[in-house]
């Protein structure tokens, strides 16, 4: 950390960065942590300028802010083709790549390839997942996307090892830089809980955009056996549908745990919280919950959020082992339960209740290892890699 604070202070230098993703007020994870990471780099050092190219699908409403210059039709090539004019022509220093998928058009998001085929600037890709498979449909087309890189960024050790055996990325292209988190302050919640009405609860929660592959339902069935041992429980289930999944299929989810909470009886201790979260309600709501619970269904989850701002936060947290919660929350971190098992949720939060002491443990345990992980340490390895990687590209 003094050895980046050492480069920043040294050479402070004016920076254009381009980044390439979806982009806030869209209601999507990647746009949300692209405008986190530039808020953070602009506070750090004021002389570096973010520029936005953002995805957009034409039957969205959005108005968009000034530091968005340029929007990408996710559905139309020729719109991809466009932005590589324009990012060639502008300024910049550097094009950073926030690369998800069903972020871009085409089969598998392969209309990304035609963007960087023409691209003339020096490029960054984070990787915000990675197929297990590279040789077959999205694994396929990033194994195509990496090779236009001059660092690639992870954001835990396993995905290294994926990148280097699976997909033939050369091991000192590799960058490891966290989920950034706000940085919250460790305290009890007693006073936040009495603000929101809820005091002399235990409050069980997740943060999420839903959809089926959340396994909200596992948590709501755990609870027929944890209300039995602690009856003042509650469980917040905060945030609205997934964009695209209320689209396709409405409410289905939604309805189908809700059915779920009347079958179980338990209409007192659920409570939906249906609208999309802003940072400043989200770090409210962590300050309130007590338990932090993901009970996700995709064994190769390689990032998340929501897990990593309730780590920052010093919560207790369980989850299922999909890859970023087996990372994030290893050596006695959280609690790790298998996948569909609504049984071991409920021992876990049993137990935790049960046994003040621990609980507090594993808050001091998580909220130490969060602070690896805020914004200010975040943007600050990213402003060295892109001087790192700008200074190399002159030199060419």
């Amino acid at each position: 950390m003094e050895k980046l604070k050492k480069v920043l202070r040294e050479k402070n230098k004016s920076i254009n960065a381009v980044y390439i993703s979806s982009y806030v007020p869209r209601k999507c994870g990647i746009a949300t942590y692209t405008k986190d990471l530039t808020a953070a780099i602009d506070l750090i050092n004021p002389n570096s300028k973010a520029e936005i190219i953002a995805l957009i699908r034409p039957d969205d409403k959005i108005n968009y802010p000034a530091e968005v210059k340029f929007k990408i039709n996710q559905y139309n090539i020729e719109s991809y083709i466009r932005a590589a004019q324009h990012i060639n022509k502008s300024k910049a220093d550097i094009v950073i790549l926030e690369h998800e998928f069903g972020l871009y058009g085409g089969e598998f998001g392969e209309y990304i390839i035609k963007l960087l085929e023409l691209l003339s600037k020096p490029l960054i890709i984070t990787t915000h997942t990675i197929p297990d498979d590279p040789c077959k449909g999205y694994g396929l087309v990033l194994k195509d996307v990496l090779k236009f890189a001059e660092k690639v960024i992870v954001m835990m050790p396993e995905s290294i090892q994926k990148l280097i055996k699976r997909y033939d990325c050369p091991k000192e292209k590799i960058e490891i830089i966290p989920h950034g988190v706000p940085d919250i302050p460790l305290e009890p919640n007693d006073k936040y809980k009495k603000k929101k009405g809820l005091e002399g609860r235990i409050i069980l929660g997740n943060i999420n955009l839903l959809s089926t592959s959340k396994g909200l339902e596992y948590t709501i069935e755990a609870l027929r056996e944890i209300k039995n041992r602690f009856d003042n429980v509650l469980y917040l289930i905060i945030g609205q549908t997934h964009p695209v999944v209320l689209k396709e299929e409405g409410e289905k989810y939604r309805n189908f745990l809700k059915e779920k909470i009347e079958e179980y009886g338990l209409q007192e201790n659920v409570k939906f919280i249906n609208k999309y979260i802003s940072l400043n309600d989200l770090i409210e709501w962590l300050k309130v919950i007590d338990i932090y619970i993901t009970p996700y269904l995709d064994p190769q989850q390689s990032a998340s959020g929501a897990l990593a701002y309730a780590i920052g936060a010093g919560k207790v947290c369980i989850s299922t082992p999909y890859l970023y919660a087996k990372e994030v929350l290893a050596d006695g971190r959280g609690i790790i339960i298998p996948f569909r098992n609504s049984q071991a949720i409920a021992d876990a939060v049993i137990e935790i209740c049960k046994n003040p002491q621990k609980k507090q443990e594993l808050e001091k345990k998580t909220y130490k290892f969060g602070r690896l992980m805020t914004w200010y340490t975040v943007a600050l390895q990213h402003l060295n890699l892109f001087d790192e990687v700008i200074a190399k590209y002159k030199n060419t």
